[in-house]
């Protein structure tokens, strides 16, 4: 009897784990990113391009692996300086919002269609900052506020905000992430 019961359980198990599995690989029918970008009136620009020798991103199986980007506008300028001297957070959570916004650019050229994100998994953001300053969290969360609300939970990802000392080009904020991908 308890071999029968417990092969029974077992059957359930596998058969729970498998339809999950199989209604995972591939986005809910409401599930539309590039809408919701539409309704917030974000255009994606053009993905900025490398600024030296490395890609945009690399996909490793259902990972995409994206390089650090900036706060670049359209127009080629940047949002630079250091925060807690040059830039007040209320900027740089902007700059983040900005680097998002090329993030999200240079993964829908990669993907032909943000409706391919599974999930956010990972961001790792690096603040500009002047010694003194503290709130790195702050200000990433203009990337991460942005994530949410167009991915919904799928947004919710795990995240770093570090101070450094300098970055490129005196970029205020410079983030990179991971995502994961449908097949």
């Amino acid at each position: 009897m308890h071999k029968t019961l417990y092969r029974s359980f077992q059957f359930c198990l596998i058969i729970s784990l498998f339809t999950s599995c199989a209604v995972t690989s591939k986005p809910e029918a409401d599930y539309d990113p590039e809408a919701k970008l539409k309704a917030m009136n974000i255009t994606l620009p053009a993905p900025p391009q490398p600024v030296a020798n490395y890609v945009n991103g690399v996909r490793s199986g259902n990972l995409i692996f994206l390089a650090g980007k900036g706060p670049r506008r359209a127009d080629g300028s940047e949002i630079t300086g250091k925060l807690g001297k040059d830039v007040s957070i209320k900027e740089g959570y902007e700059g983040a919002r900005l680097t998002a916004i090329n993030q999200l650019a240079v993964l829908k050229a990669m993907l032909g269609n943000l409706n391919k994100v599974k999930r956010i998994v990972k961001v790792l953001g690096l603040v500009n900052s002047d010694p003194a300053f503290v709130d790195q969290p702050k200000v990433i969360n203009g990337f991460s506020d942005l994530m949410v609300e167009v991915f919904g939970e799928k947004g919710k990802h795990a995240r770093a905000a570090i101070g450094v000392a300098s970055l490129p080009r005196g970029q205020a904020v410079e983030i990179e992430l991971v995502v994961e991908i449908y097949d």
